[in-house]
């Protein structure tokens, strides 16, 4: 087969791949908008605060759990890329063992320093702490579940089956609306919640493995030995370790410090937010979820120009699919929360609006980051992206200590997202020659100059419209024409342009039949 018409094959196998994704989001994301009100009814905002920091708290310990499903994905990417399947098989059965050995060290750290820390420190309302220790205990064994599954779900994304993610997805979302229906007629429903999430993601993570054992080689166990194996695995495990304990300090740290300073009030505010947000944002993880293995494998087979062209491409599409959603929600955020929830949460919206302007700049970083790892050379790539990233929590503390406005934590991760992508894009050009200008021309500038040519007729809409279902719908509307015309005039290259009118010709003709 021919470099180009492998390529084509790969980009086919992407889409193919996007369109899986896309249909378990749309799925996945229908579901949570309804069963997250009725959860917020059900539960209240007091409760639903509750659930969100102890949550929170256990996913900031199951951090070394992150940096290993990195390495796992990446070291069978690298090698599936070079065809070498019993030395993708021996890395998985190494990484199936290191993950058991995490999985007891969280559980260990978890019921002695973490117990002690929610008991001690966690701003809990009175009367409240003997539910949020079984929360507590219940998302402890949920991550411990999800930890040593971990490995099963890098083979799925590196094997590029995205199609069990569709499929998995249609029994997740019947079992959390019978959550849902279950959560009515409990008593204790905080508890009752808690545990029923965690019987959730046992049995949707026992899918996976069971989906993996049955369909590929690699994921068949053998006694793994080699020395070499541990120590390469740990290694690029380490480093990336650095990377996992900064995004935890700039996610679920800021919750905790929020807390701190102000209740479990703001920390239902920050749930509400970071729902929204998380639904916002599948339609992009999901996009580049389908690219990432491709971007590690190309690099593997020494292919620098498709490898290069993948980086700057998924840069691109990424913001625009995701300021595609993202403009209509951010001019309608009050509106869209009052008709989702029924209420709108102090700080909800403009906790929401700081979360998308942080989740647009690192649209275009993910690819970015794959890159690195790509390479294998992490050491002082992770090292420089952490100490940026991390350094999040401390200006955040010392900042409201000053100003107590809980919106300030989050206009400062912000700032530090934008200038830890540029040292991001800096570094990236040491380590293999990262072409700079052309990401700057063809993604940055382009990005901005579509935000802005967007934007304007949509919140001018929606000022002079006063009806809440009427300004959603008008500003949705003119929001797509605006964005996919500015997409199409100045977003695109000639080449891109032609693909799109082929694909509207076959769609429209299809249509017509």
């Amino acid at each position: 087969m021919s470099e180009i018409s492998e390529n084509t094959s790969n980009n086919k196998r992407i889409a193919k791949n996007t369109l899986y994704l896309y249909i378990r989001m749309f799925v996945t994301t229908i579901v949570m908008l309804y069963t997250s009100r009725i959860v917020l009814q059900e539960l209240g905002v007091e409760d639903f605060g509750i659930y969100n920091v102890i949550g929170g708290f256990v996913v900031m310990f199951s951090v070394i759990k992150g940096s290993m499903v990195l390495s796992t994905q990446r070291f069978l990417n690298y090698e599936l890329g070079r065809k070498n399947l019993e030395k993708a098989r021996t890395y998985f059965s190494t990484s199936v063992n290191i993950h058991a050995l995490l999985a007891l060290i969280f559980l260990l750290l978890a019921e002695t320093v973490g117990l002690w820390f929610v008991n001690s420190y966690i701003n809990i309302p009175e009367g409240k702490m003997y539910a949020a220790n079984w929360v507590y205990q219940f998302s402890i064994i949920a991550t411990v579940f999800h930890i040593i599954s971990a490995p099963y779900n890098a083979a799925i994304i590196a094997h590029e089956r995205m199609s069990v993610y569709a499929y998995i997805s249609i029994l997740e979302v019947l079992l959390k609306l019978g959550i849902v229906y279950l959560l009515v007629l409990s008593e204790n429903k905080l508890i009752t919640y808690s545990f029923l999430m965690m019987v959730v993601i046992i049995i949707v993570m026992a899918c996976y493995v069971f989906y993996c054992l049955k369909n590929f080689y690699v994921c068949k166990y053998i006694l793994s030995k080699d020395k070499a194996d541990y120590k390469a695995l740990l290694g690029f495990s380490w480093w990336s370790f650095f990377g996992s304990i900064a995004n935890m300090g700039n996610n679920q740290g800021i919750a905790i410090i929020l807390n701190m300073y102000f209740g479990v009030v703001v920390n239902a505010a920050m749930g509400i937010a970071n729902q929204i947000n998380s639904a916002i944002y599948h339609f992009v993880s999901n996009f580049q979820t389908a690219f990432n293995p491709q971007i590690i494998k190309s690099y593997a087979a020494g292919d620098m120009e498709y490898f290069k062209n993948l980086i700057l491409n998924t840069s691109k599409y990424s913001y625009y699919l995701l300021f595609f959603i993202a403009l209509p929600v951010l001019i309608c955020a009050p509106e869209v929360i009052r008709i989702w929830l029924g209420q709108v949460p102090e700080y909800s919206v403009n906790f929401f609006r700081l979360m998308m302007a942080f989740m647009l700049i690192d649209a275009v970083q993910g690819p970015l980051w794959v890159s690195a790892q790509a390479t294998g050379k992490i050491r002082n790539y992770q090292l420089l992206m952490s100490v940026l990233i991390i350094s999040n929590v401390p200006v955040s503390i010392v900042t409201l200590y000053f100003v107590r406005i809980p919106e300030i934590a989050l206009a400062i991760k912000v700032v530090i997202n934008a200038i830890t992508a540029s040292a991001r894009v800096w570094y990236l050009h040491r380590l293999y020659e990262f072409p700079v200008i052309r990401y700057i021309k063809e993604v940055v500038a382009l990005c901005i100059l579509i935000s802005v040519l967007s934007a304007i007729i949509p919140i001018i809409v929606a000022i002079n419209i006063d009806n809440s279902i009427l300004k959603i719908i008008a500003t949705c509307a003119v929001s797509v024409i605006t964005t996919g015309l500015a997409i199409f005039l100045f977003g695109l290259t000639a080449q891109e342009k032609k693909y799109v009118k082929l694909a509207l010709n076959k769609f429209t003709s299809k249509i017509k039949r």
